[in-house]
């Protein structure tokens, strides 16, 4: 079968450094993080004490009061991000097309503070005070599912949820339904919003954060050799995905073409990946196999890059091992250095990125490294954006369970 060549035609961004594509993409050329002391609820007593909140996002801009009440961030962030797709694209959705557009996005941990709230309601006033809502709240399902609702989309309606992966395997999905003909457009990305004690307190128990409280805006460094831990971050990054003939028939502007979507898994540990970062080889082989690309097509990654000791090190080998010769040409950035790591969301705002930077021929900084750790030996452009000819971008994101997920996107050309 002749797969159908899709192409990104709408996007949409609330991020720790802005709500708002141009925000959001401004603050990340000029290398501003979005990463603070966190003031969501009084965080005095935990080891961690920073986050990336979005800052800028009140819900009453967005819904109606009642609606606001029922619906948790992350699924408040995916509808906001998927308006903006919707808008930026010119598309409309009708009864008549609707059948034909999805709904496919990704989220790590659902509505966790939600669930955190109602065991303390449970535990001390009874059953009888939890809310009807508290299930809808907290299933991980919402973000697509209101997605869908509010927009209107009657096409595949799906959630990945496979833990730090999971906006880019919403990505990859979306992409295939539509090459397949499944659908003929598709919002997809990935959001969340756990910013409460349950999560601070989970993840720092894996010894997995930072605990650079003193100097939050500098407690992001990926690939430095003082890098601690990543940095919880929240939002959501949607694109609208569409069939080329179909956007080219309505006169759609282009931000980029999608390439090659790759999967694999580590089989090796539940948090952990393998020293020779051999799924993460895999996953990136896979993706440029389905692009029907060489290494040497690519010319910037955004990478997984975390700031965790073991994250930076592996990654960097698996590339060097993927791309070897061609790997010291890469331009590879982690943009987690500004808007930390929205785990389940992270593919999703890095996806629109990505089609930002081929778009704008821009390359964005990873901030924060001032020193590279002794085995992250790649050009990850630091400090400062970098203007450059991007032929082809990849982005990067793997996932507890050892769950590996990469895209592929490429200049647009007719």
């Amino acid at each position: 079968m002749v797969k159908r060549r899709v192409v990104v035609t709408g996007i949409g961004l609330v991020s720790p450094v802005g709500t708002g594509v141009d925000r959001s993409w401004e603050a990340l050329c000029a290398g501003r993080g979005g990463i603070g002391p966190i003031t969501r609820y009084d965080a005095s007593g935990q080891a961690v004490r920073i986050a990336a909140e979005v800052k800028d996002f009140n819900s009453d801009d967005h819904f109606e009061p009642k609606q606001a009440r029922h619906l948790e961030l992350f699924v408040q962030y995916a509808v906001v991000a998927a308006r903006e797709a919707l808008a930026d694209s010119g598309f409309q959705i009708t009864p008549e097309n609707a059948a034909r557009v999805g709904s496919i996005i990704g989220c790590g941990m659902g509505g966790l503070p939600v669930i955190e709230k109602y065991v303390q309601v449970l535990h001390t006033k009874g059953e009888r005070r939890i809310t009807p809502f508290f299930i809808p709240m907290a299933i991980p399902n919402m973000g697509a599912g209101q997605v869908s609702i509010f927009l209107g989309t009657k096409g595949p309606n799906l959630s990945l949820t496979t833990a730090c992966a999971a906006g880019t395997h919403a990505v990859g999905e979306a992409f295939r339904a539509i090459s397949n003909g499944d659908c003929d457009l598709a919002f997809t990305g990935g959001s969340e919003g756990v910013i409460c004690p349950m999560a601070f307190g989970g993840f720092h128990a894996m010894k997995a954060l930072s605990t650079r409280n003193d100097a939050p805006e500098k407690a992001s460094r990926p690939f430095d050799k003082d890098r601690d831990g990543f940095i919880i971050g929240e939002g959501g990054g949607i694109m609208l995905l569409e069939e080329l003939e179909h956007a080219k028939a309505r006169g759609a502007k282009i931000y980029a073409e999608m390439a090659g979507y790759g999967m694999s898994g580590d089989a090796y540990h539940i948090a952990a990946p393998p020293e020779d970062g051999a799924g993460a080889v895999l996953c990136m082989e896979n993706a440029l196999k389905d692009a029907g690309m060489s290494p040497g097509d690519i010319d910037y990654i955004n990478a997984h890059g975390t700031s965790t000791p073991l994250n930076d090190e592996i990654e960097t080998r698996a590339i060097k091992k993927v791309f070897g010769e061609h790997a010291a040409r890469l331009a590879v950035s982690s943009t987690k250095s500004m808007t930390g790591h929205l785990l389940g969301g992270a593919g999703g705002i890095e996806a629109v990125i990505t089609a930002l930077a081929v778009k704008h021929q821009l390359a964005p900084p990873t901030i924060n490294l001032e020193e590279p750790g002794p085995d992250c030996d790649l050009d990850y452009v630091p400090g400062q954006a970098r203007a450059m000819a991007i032929r082809a971008a990849m982005s990067n994101s793997f996932g507890f369970g050892g769950t590996n997920a990469v895209m592929i996107m490429k200049s647009y050309e007719p």
